[in-house]
């Protein structure tokens, strides 16, 4: 698994994240706080406070690169 923070701060941003991770068969759970949401899932993602940055788990072993590569125009920082 790997983890990152991600900006997802306005609504085509959304969607555009959700276009781009709906390619991958993998899993990915955006975490907030207590809130684990599936991150393939616009309606969860919009319950969530986008002000700030989202802690995005990744739960692939195969093409964790080419997926980081993807996310790269979202990511703010890698712990």
């Amino acid at each position: 698994m790997k983890t990152v923070q991600i900006s997802l701060n306005s609504i085509d941003r959304v969607k555009a994240f959700v276009n781009d991770i709906a390619r991958y068969d993998s899993d990915f759970d955006l975490v907030s706080g207590r809130y684990v949401i599936d991150a393939k899932s616009i309606m969860g993602i919009f319950s969530l406070d986008l002000s700030r940055p989202i802690q995005l788990n990744i739960h692939s072993e195969d093409d964790i690169e080419g997926i980081l590569e993807t996310l790269a125009p979202y990511i703010v920082s890698t712990p």
